[in-house]
C-alpha cells in the first residue's frame, strides 16, 4: 500500500491506534503517566493482544521523532508499496491524488488525511525531493495512512504519462491557469489531480504533460493556498462532482 519502510515509525494516539488496528505494531512505548487514560489504555491493551512488545517509560520523547508524541511511540511493520495499475483499479471511476514534490511532512500527512476523508484513497508520490512518510507525516495523517494505497514513482512526469496510457485524465493545479477546478467536467471521469510543491508549484515537465491545467480561484488578498489545503479542495471537488452526477 505504500513505499517500503513507510509508516515504520508512528506517534500520536490516533495514528498509533490505527496502526494497532491494522496489526502493524511490533513495539510500543507508552508513558506511565498517560497509561491510566482510557484512550491510551485501550491502545496499549489492543497492541499487547496483537503481540506487540510494550515498554512503559517515564518519557517517550526520548525515543520520539516528533515534539508531541502524545505519550505513544510505535515501531511498526512497514506498509508495502502499490503500483499505478493497482491504484487505477481501486475505484470506479478511478480517483488519484498525485503530489509533485511536496516537501513538508505536515503537508503530506494533512493531504493524506483530507484525501481519505473525501474518499480518495490512491496516492502517488515521488521517490526523491519530497517529504518522507516520517513519524511527523504519520502523526499529521492521524491514522489515515492505514487507508491509502501509495505508488512510488521516480518521476512524477513519467507517472503522469503512464496514467494517461491507463486511461486516466490528469489535472494539474496551477494558480495561473485560466480554467477553474470547480465544476471541471473531467472530474467525473477516471482522474488524477496533481498538486505541486510548496512555493514552486508544478514542475515544468509535469505541467506540460497533464491533460488539463486548472486553478483554485482566490477571492481574498492571498497569493496562494497551502499544498494540503489545495489537495483537500481538489479531492472534495471530485467527490462533489461525482455525487452531483449520481443524484442527477
Amino acid at each position: 500500500m505504500a513505499p517500503a519502510g513507510i509508516g515504520a515509525e508512528v506517534e500520536g494516539i490516533h495514528a498509533v491506534a490505527a496502526a494497532v488496528a491494522a496489526g502493524r505494531v511490533r513495539e510500543l512505548w507508552v508513558e506511565a503517566g498517560r497509561r491510566r487514560r482510557p484512550e491510551v489504555a485501550d491502545v496499549v491493551t489492543a497492541a499487547a493482544a496483537g503481540g506487540a512488545e510494550i515498554h512503559e517509560v517515564d518519557d517517550v520523547t526520548v525515543v520520539a521523532a516528533t515534539s508531541a508524541p502524545q505519550g505513544l511511540v510505535a515501531r511498526c511493520r512497514p506498509i508495502r508499496p502499490s503500483d499505478l495499475d493497482t491504484l487505477v483499479e481501486r475505484s470506479t471511476p478511478a480517483a488519484l491524488l498525485v503530489l509533485d514534490h511536496v516537501g513538508d511532512p505536515q503537508n503530506l500527512g494533512a493531504a493524506v488525511r483530507s484525501a481519505v476523508a473525501a474518499g480518495v484513497t490512491s496516492l502517488v508520490v515521488p521517490t526523491r525531493r519530497a517529504a518522507p512518510f516520517s513519524a511527523a507525516a504519520c502523526k499529521a495523517a492521524a491514522g489515515a495512512l492505514e487507508h491509502v494505497a501509495v505508488a512510488l514513482v521516480s518521476s512524477v512526469a513519467e507517472g503522469v504519462r503512464r496514467l494517461g496510457r491507463l486511461g486516466v485524465w490528469t489535472v494539474g493545479l496551477d494558480l495561473d491557469a485560466d480554467r477553474s477546478l470547480f465544476g471541471l467536467e473531467v472530474l467525473s471521469e477516471p482522474v488524477a489531480v496533481v498538486v505541486g510543491a510548496e512555493g514552486e508549484g508544478l514542475g515544468r515537465l509535469v505541467r506540460d504533460r497533464v491533460d488539463v491545467v486548472a486553478s483554485i480561484p482566490l477571492y481574498g488578498p492571498v497569493e496562494s493556498l497551502n499544498a494540503s489545503v489545495a489537495a483537500a479542495l481538489a479531492c472534495y471537488e471530485i467527490r462533489r462532482v461525482r455525487l452531483g452526477e449520481a443524484l442527477a
